[in-house]
């Protein structure tokens, strides 16, 4: 596997999900693929691995199964965003709007310090509600800088317009929607 577009051919297409009308980008077949999740995780940790990352935040659910591995690889620590309920001390929460309906998140209080340079990591980068929600809780913990990477990105929805304009985003692969 050379390029990108080598990884863009194991997304699957999952349509009228989780609401009709959305065509859902499963990343599952690309985890599932030995070969396509190193070459993935290895471009990761390429894109990252000069730029002092201390902490890599993954949002509920799929946000945590490459940050985990980029915190690792990166020698960095690892920091769930999560859905409310599931976390067990003391959180700061945000609402946000996603593309069917509105959603919370949450993160531990005392998850991040102020000399931390977080990577946030998430699958999709849809309508920009999630990530702007998770700038939102990590800004509020007064780390020194953010960083925000998406596997996926479905420009034609703008999600980068409901994002700070100061914090560097990535994405690696693109689609139309």
């Amino acid at each position: 596997m050379n390029d990108l577009n080598d990884l863009g051919k194991y997304i699957r297409n999952v349509p009228d999900f989780p609401v009709k009308g959305i065509q859902f980008k499963d990343i599952t077949t690309l985890l599932k693929d030995p070969f396509a999740l190193h070459e993935l995780s290895e471009i990761l940790v390429e894109t990252y691995k000069n730029h002092g990352i201390t902490k890599v935040v993954g949002i509920e659910s799929r946000g945590f199964m490459l940050g985990s591995i980029l915190a690792y690889k990166l020698h960095a620590g690892f920091v769930p965003i999560r859905k409310p309920g599931k976390l067990p001390a003391e959180t700061l929460e945000a609402t946000y709007r996603k593309e069917y309906g509105f959603d919370r998140i949450q993160i531990h209080k005392d998850a991040l310090q102020e000399d931390d340079v977080v990577l946030i990591h998430d699958d999709l980068l849809a309508t920009g509600g999630t990530g702007g929600a998770a700038c939102h809780l990590i800004r509020q913990t007064g780390v020194k800088k953010i960083y925000m990477n998406y596997i996926i990105e479905l420009e034609e929805l703008n999600g980068r317009s409901e994002l700070p304009e100061d914090i560097e985003i990535s994405s690696l692969l693109k689609f139309a929607r």
